[in-house]
């Protein structure tokens, strides 16, 4: 009786093993991580997960090989089809024809049912919140995926509803599909340093996730910025001498169409060359692009009364800023790379005239007194006409 239920324990181990055995799968993965393409030693990781996308604990590591962005991961165990791939490492930039100066990570969500190649780009890494949150409501992952793509590409005024899934793109191929990547990620990226790429997909992601719409003003006009202000010849001849240098031969996608398509049909409102941030070392910027309401001075004195800055991050040290203020008495003092009419302290005038040239950012201490409206015209470079006309209310 005993070696009758020892015979049946081992025989149900060996079934239970048999069954687990079935259900991993062994897979090469190999791909290529792509803004410009990825730097020699780009740290990748794998890790698996659920069909709801939670993370199993089941992590596999690599890193690119070439300066192509290559990657590949041999004999990896898999007990779902469902993975996340992270890449974090530096890049070339198609736009100022260097290296990154710091690391950007890019994430991919796949199914890997029919696929072992696998790439990250700008558009897999936009879609990953959306689609994860989508599957939340419980969409299928296909589904999501498809969903995510569409509405992301419709912010760049793309319709292609027959797209590919963004991890089977790849900027170094021809046909419409690819220009339209190589197209997301020169917009993207315009003449925006590392964190502030970074900063900006981290934001679209985040205004996309519960309704698949750009809701932001700001974000929209980084965006036709950036398109707007980017040299398109120059970024070809970029990335030609950049894949000649590594031994390729490769004919660069027509990718001008589309960022020429998304400046010429987008509603996202252009603000010039020069950056506008939130805010500066004072406090709210009243150049920015979204805020109108600012808070007054009660008494006119200086005191801890309320104040702002008034900042701008210049294209470069050949361009210049032009700013108009006026309808209400304002104080400023503090003044860094601005060139004002004013004349001696406390700087208080009611039609004020600032100038930003050889530069590369300015800011200064504004403090407005009383309530009512005050009306900024901003003027770039040599244009007589106001880039931007802004009105602002004091309370």
């Amino acid at each position: 009786m005993k070696a009758l239920n020892m015979l049946i324990i081992v025989s149900l181990i060996f079934l239970f093993s048999c069954e687990k055995s079935n259900d991993i799968l062994l897979i090469n993965l190999n791909g290529y991580v792509q803004k410009g393409p990825y730097l020699n030693g780009t740290a990748i990781t794998i890790s698996e997960l659920s069909t709801k996308l939670i993370p199993t604990g089941r992590n596999f590591s690599s890193q690119i090989v070439d300066n192509k962005g290559t990657f590949e991961l041999t004999n990896v165990e898999l007990s779902s089809n469902f993975v996340e791939l992270k890449a974090d490492g530096f890049y070339f930039n198609e736009v100022t024809n260097c290296n990154a100066v710091a690391p950007l990570t890019l994430y991919v969500l796949s199914d890997l049912t029919d696929k072992t190649n696998l790439n990250v780009n700008v558009l897999s890494n936009l879609e990953k919140r959306r689609v994860e949150y989508l599957i939340s409501l419980d969409s299928s992952f296909s589904v999501a995926k498809q969903q995510a793509q569409t509405e992301i590409l419709k912010i760049f005024e793309i319709d292609k509803n027959d797209m590919p899934v963004s991890e089977t793109l790849d900027i170094m191929q021809t046909g419409d599909y690819n220009a339209i990547l190589l197209a997301l990620s020169i917009i993207l990226q315009g003449q925006l340093d590392v964190s502030e790429l970074s900063e900006l997909l981290a934001n679209i992601s985040t205004d996309i996730r519960t309704d698949g719409i750009l809701n932001s003003n700001t974000l929209g006009t980084i965006l036709i910025n950036n398109a707007k202000n980017t040299n398109l010849s120059q970024v070809r001849t970029n990335l030609e001498n950049r894949y000649e240098s590594l031994g390729m031969n490769i004919t660069v996608t027509d990718f001008e169409k589309y960022v020429n398509h998304f400046i010429n049909h987008t509603n996202f409102i252009y603000s010039g060359n020069s950056q506008y941030p939130d805010s500066g070392f004072y406090g709210m910027n009243i150049l920015n692009l979204s805020d109108t309401i600012f808070q007054g001075d009660i008494e006119p004195d200086f005191g801890d009364d309320y104040h702002c800055s008034m900042k701008v991050k210049l294209h470069n040290l050949n361009s210049k800023v032009r700013v108009e203020l006026t309808g209400m008495q304002v104080v400023v003092y503090d003044i860094q790379g601005w060139i004002t009419n004013a004349n001696s302290f406390p700087y208080i005038h009611d039609n004020y005239v600032f100038e930003a040239e050889g530069v590369l950012s300015a800011d200064l201490r504004i403090h407005f007194k009383g309530t009512g409206n005050a009306t900024i015209k901003i003027y770039e470079d040599s244009n007589t006409s106001p880039t931007r006309i802004k009105t602002i209310t004091l309370t």
